[in-house]
């Protein structure tokens, strides 16, 4: 979305002057900072500014604020009818606020502007699907396969064959996305044959078997990738993420310590390092680790709300209670943030805020649902859930735990459910299927026989995780990092 503009700052026009620094701040994610610059520049130039308001209609999407958000895209449109950016982000801001038919007319002029635009064709299939018109979303989102083969638009058009009752071709569709997935593979491989010290091909390969819970295949390749280079950050990182998915978490923190040591700023190992600590219930330990990932990456919801669980595990609910205040404020699609505060809030005997914050975890969980048909939320998080809906009275409206035809899914009855007042168990589980920390409230009543730290579940929020781009089906470019416990010098 940034504009054409002289390159040498001494001509630029007073209207673009700060957009450079408008840019860094926006990408460092200062968004304080960012509105303060924006203010400042909207004044000097009578609120003409385009790239100024294009970003601040950005930032307010961020907090939610969809409605005042598209009227600054809106008013970047009259600025400059020309640039298919400014339509793009006026039909996304339509199609958030589910006005699904002046979406596609904005994105129809888009293409107009902007042809084979993958994008494009892409979230045109998606609005077309939300109107059940499958002929016309199946259509455009064949287009945007031939422009690009994204595996969020496979997974789109099965959804849509699905709908319109064609199995067949939905098995079609899912058939040659993994095909698409396993000749990737193949390229790696014949990489590896040609190169067999290649050691990128080596990590990547390795964090793709990794991904799929295939720790000792990843740890024999990352074997070969440790000989020729003994010292690399992410490396060790992943193998220390394979002992923690083999539930070696021992050698899983000597490894993690070890990329840390090599770098000491990457706030991901510092992460995983929390991660660890706090499945092994060591809480003091986990504190220091998320304390030193949120001075790195402090706009991340998900560190503060681990670093409440372990706060209310030392506790201090003072703390915990500003840590999850935090949390929820960055957060904007993982429900279990939202649902872990309410049964803090819960436990000490806020019922108003509490009630509050399960709201909002519905409202969460919604959106998700709505974005992919392939969310499956984790058993026991849905049981949680159910535990609180029903300690504050609102379990009929829990629109997510109508259970599935999968019996893992069907929630579990419990005692606790039926005794509102109940004392409930502090439940938190994410990232990758394979790596999960889960603890519960001293105070809680365990049936027999359940360790107190139900670590060896592996909630299957991988899928929340994805879900950061999803929640958004529709495609934009955020700077958000997709998060992953794996970390690949490609990417990085």
């Amino acid at each position: 979305g940034a504009l054409p503009g002289s390159s040498s700052l001494h001509i630029l026009p007073i209207l673009e002057r700060r957009n450079w620094l408008i840019h860094q701040h926006y990408i460092r994610k200062d968004y304080e900072t960012c509105k303060a610059i924006i203010k400042d520049q909207l004044q000097e130039t009578n609120g003409m500014c385009e790239y100024a308001i294009y970003v601040q209609a950005l930032i307010l999407r961020l907090e939610g604020k969809i409605q005042q958000s598209l009227e600054l895209f809106q008013s970047c449109a009259i600025l400059n009818p020309s640039n298919a950016d400014n339509l793009k982000q006026v039909a996304r801001s339509l199609f958030l606020l589910g006005k699904h038919k002046a979406a596609i007319e904005f994105y129809q002029e888009a293409a107009r502007l902007s042809e084979k635009d993958w994008e494009i064709s892409h979230n045109l299939g998606v609005c077309y699907s939300f109107l059940k018109d499958f002929k016309n979303a199946e259509e455009q989102l064949n287009i945007a396969l031939q422009l690009n083969k994204h595996d969020r638009t496979f997974m789109m058009l099965g959804k849509v064959h699905l709908l319109a009752g064609d199995t067949d071709k939905a098995i079609e569709v899912y058939k040659s996305a993994l095909g698409k997935y396993q000749k990737a593979f193949e390229h790696l491989g014949n990489a590896l044959t040609f190169d067999p010290n290649n050691y990128t091909a080596i990590l990547a390969a390795g964090s793709m078997m990794q991904t799929h819970g295939d720790f000792d295949v990843a740890m024999n390749k990352y074997r070969v990738a440790a000989c020729a280079v003994p010292e690399s950050p992410p490396l060790w990182n992943n193998i220390g993420m394979c002992f923690f998915g083999k539930k070696k978490y021992v050698a899983a923190i000597s490894c993690l310590k070890r990329a840390h040591y090599l770098s000491p700023f990457d706030w991901k190992v510092l992460y995983n390092l929390g991660l660890v600590h706090l499945t092994m219930q060591q809480y003091a330990s986990a504190f220091h680790f998320l304390g030193a990932a949120i001075n790195l990456n402090p706009r991340m919801g998900e560190l503060y709300m681990l670093l409440a669980v372990a706060l209310t595990n030392l506790d201090d609910v003072e703390n915990a209670i500003r840590s999850y205040e935090q949390a929820v404020a960055l957060d904007e699609s993982n429900p279990l943030v939202n649902l872990n505060f309410a049964i803090l809030l819960y436990n000490h005997g806020d019922k108003k805020r509490a009630l509050e914050q399960y709201q909002e975890m519905e409202r969460k969980v919604n959106l998700l649902r709505d974005s992919s048909s392939s969310i499956e939320f984790d058993p026991e998080l849905i049981d949680m859930a159910q535990k609180m809906g029903a300690a504050l009275q609102v379990a009929d409206s829990l629109v997510w735990t109508k259970p599935a035809k999968d019996s893992k899914t069907k929630p579990r009855s419990t005692a606790t459910a039926k005794t509102p007042g109940a004392p409930l168990g502090t439940n938190q589980a994410l990232g990758q299927a394979m790596s999960s920390a889960a603890s519960y409230n001293r105070n809680i009543q365990l049936p027999t026989g359940t360790p107190p730290a139900d670590a060896q579940k592996s909630p299957e929020l991988s899928k929340t995780r994805k879900s950061r781009q999803r929640a958004e089906s529709l495609h934009t470019h955020t700077n958000t990092p997709t998060h992953q416990h794996t970390l690949l010098v490609a990417q990085e």
